[in-house]
């Protein structure tokens, strides 16, 4: 199937089209922080140990992500997907009726994570195949529909909340999940394997999995992108509780740091998304950490107002929106484009290690400041590592490179 012909170009944007459709229902679940504190009163239970949940739908996110290449590779995009969002109804559903912690983490946490999961790296992977000359621009549709979907339903789930209740809220969300995930997956097409005119160009470009993470630029990639992902996760999930414990805000004037986040976190997305396909992705990573640092310097070294704390949550939430849209097309460029899902499906489970690795060290420290500290010295570990890496070369891989058929 030629690039020119016209059902390749219907099938590609139809494709587009069900990715943004459903990466904008997936996003959702980064309104969390809106029921800390009715779950709490409803579980009598201290708010850190709700806001734990989230950390555990991170972590369930970035294991089926890791998971879904093996799954699209059996079942297909369009089918995974549809039970990603039937998966997810499930998990809001039994959420709605959790009267206990331990069934909170079990339906928010772990089912709800990895219908999410399951759903958000594989459309993404798949949607970026499809246009290989353009794939900044399509990361950034795709990954700022996620970021779009934060923003849409925090004032969705809002009005849901001061009308229908905290567990009708929860079913209503789930319904709506779902039947935008389904009619996005019938959308869908799976991509076809990327081809070059010049093979021995193609065969030095595509590594698979197992020759990827023999290279220490795979590392050093993981360590940047778990960093991102502990600051941006952590802060986000816990930045209404930061308003009102550190800058001592008002439960409403807090309450806006969700509107602060899903904004920048969409600006992040779409301003470097599109800049990386103008100059070299690694050098917009090191922009974006360079972005991290000043505001986790306002966190840890400043005495906030509400000024600067919305300017801090919007440099970290810029930082973190800018790079997760960047990451698969920086590893689609260090590894190839045909095992893509695969390589960054590894790379990606730092997304749920960051966020419970925050919280854990927040819970086992008491306090941001511990935390904002590792943060801040990771960032610095790696700036430094995003300024000195290198693509690799044939020679780094002592098997050769099998291409994909």
């Amino acid at each position: 199937m030629k690039s020119t012909t016209p059902s390749y170009q219907r099938t590609r944007w139809l494709t587009l089209a069900g990715t943004i459709l459903t990466q904008f229902a997936l996003g959702s679940v980064y309104t969390w922080s809106l029921f800390n504190g009715q779950l709490a009163q409803k579980l009598d239970a201290p708010v850190s140990q709700v806001a734990f949940s989230f950390g555990l739908l991170s972590l369930g996110l970035a294991i089926a992500s890791s998971l879904a290449g093996k799954l699209q590779e059996r079942f297909g995009v369009r089918n995974v997907t549809i039970g990603a969002g039937v998966l997810m109804a499930l998990g809001f559903w039994l959420t709605a009726h959790a009267d206990n912690l331990m069934m909170l983490y079990l339906s928010a946490g772990v089912l709800v994570g990895l219908a999410d999961g399951a759903g958000y790296l594989m459309t993404l992977s798949n949607c970026v195949k499809w246009f290989p000359e353009r794939k900044g621009v399509i990361s950034a549709c795709a990954i700022g529909a996620y970021g779009l979907g934060s923003l849409g339903f925090k004032f969705i789930c809002g009005a849901l909340l001061s009308t229908q209740g905290l567990e009708n809220t929860f079913i209503i969300w789930g319904v709506m999940a779902m039947v935008m995930i389904v009619i996005g997956a019938l959308l869908m097409r799976d991509a076809p394997v990327q081809q070059s005119n010049n093979a021995s160009v193609q065969q030095a470009k595509d590594y698979t999995l197992a020759q990827s993470v023999r290279l220490p630029q795979y590392w050093m990639l993981a360590l940047m992108f778990l960093t991102a992902c502990m600051s941006g996760l952590y802060v986000i999930g816990v930045a209404k509780d930061i308003g009102e414990g550190l800058v001592h805000l008002s439960t409403a004037t807090a309450a806006n740091a969700v509107t602060v986040i899903a904004i920048a976190n969409l600006s992040g997305r779409l301003v470097l998304g599109v800049l990386s396909d103008k100059m070299a992705r690694i050098r917009v990573i090191s922009l974006a950490q360079v972005v991290s640092l000043l505001g986790m310097s306002i966190l840890l070294f400043t005495h906030m107002n509400e000024s600067t704390f919305f300017i801090s949550l919007a440099c970290v939430a810029f930082s973190f929106g800018g790079t997760i849209t960047v990451f698969p097309s920086l590893v689609s460029d260090f590894f190839g484009l045909n095992n893509l899902t695969k390589n960054y499906g590894l790379i990606y489970l730092g997304f749920g290690i960051g966020s419970v690795l925050g919280s854990l060290v927040a819970s086992v420290f008491g306090g941001f400041t511990i935390t904002f500290s590792l943060i801040m010295t990771l960032l610095v570990i790696s700036l430094f590592l995003s300024i000195s890496i290198r693509l690799p070369q044939r020679h780094d891989v002592q098997e050769p490179v099998l291409h994909r058929s």
